[in-house]
């Protein structure tokens, strides 16, 4: 059993929030219980996940997509609404960290990837961010994009969708998780033969085309599964209570 206070201020501690401008708070979210003997992590706070933590007795629900977004309605209404009164109703925190987890050298969803692909010699994919989201890496040989293709779709478990360049092979490879399609063009910038992201747009098909970098959508979810159990788990060690995993088969 840990303090929920204590919990928090190791968390915010370990991925610098406070350095972070983000769209929607980081951290606590929604307050429960302020005793913690269990927690369940999970991509996004849906009602599923909600479900499951209660199912679970967990006390708190740890995430990477919550609420509270920038430019969202302020009534606490509808689905959201719905959500909010199971936590507050069941007692169970709600917490969150979006930015700051994709970015933790260690923790983070875009570290995870670069352990998943085995990529080495890791930099900035824009130098000029204190805390980078996005990272360039090196595979150890150089692929087909097509080898490339089942490569990304078998370690991370998703059928990634190709938006192909004129290059014939791939060895530097930056990446950010999520929906972060639109950074192809730092990925042009830092010269890379390839860029890795979870959605894909339209217009990306055309920007990949002339910018001359593979493009590779592995799923917003398929991409920013790991690090909220990579938070969890350290947690879980720190405090010496228990998690477990909320897992939903997001297609997207």
């Amino acid at each position: 059993m840990a303090k929920l206070q204590d919990i928090l201020q190791w968390c915010n501690q370990t991925l610098k929030t406070g350095e972070f401008k983000d769209y929607a708070p980081n951290g606590l979210q929604i307050e429960g219980k302020q005793e913690v003997r269990k927690i369940l992590c999970a991509v996004t706070a849906s009602q599923d996940a909600v479900d499951a933590a209660i199912d679970q007795g967990a006390d708190l629900l740890l995430v990477h997509h919550g609420y509270f977004w920038k430019g969202e309605a302020y009534p606490i209404t509808g689905m959201r609404g719905k959500r909010i009164k199971s936590l507050i109703q069941h007692d169970i925190s709600l917490v969150a960290y979006h930015l700051p987890l994709d970015s933790h050298p260690v923790l983070g969803n875009n570290a995870a990837i670069a352990d998943l692909l085995e990529l080495e010699n890791l930099e900035a994919l824009d130098p000029e961010e204190k805390h980078p989201i996005g990272n360039t890496g090196y595979l150890k040989q150089a692929m087909t994009p097509e080898s490339f293709k089942s490569f990304v779709s078998e370690r991370l478990l998703f059928n990634a969708i190709h938006l192909p360049a004129e290059k014939t092979t791939i060895q530097k490879v930056g990446f950010c998780t999520g929906g972060a399609q639109d950074f192809i063009g730092k990925a042009a910038q830092q010269n890379c033969d390839a860029y890795i992201s979870g959605e894909v747009s339209e217009r990306t098909f055309y920007e990949a085309k002339e910018l001359g970098v593979h493009y590779f959508a592995c799923g917003h979810h398929a991409t920013e599964r790991y690090g909220v159990q990579q938070l969890a788990k350290a947690v879980s060690e720190q405090f010496n209570i228990e998690y477990s995993y909320f897992e939903l088969n997001n297609p997207i």
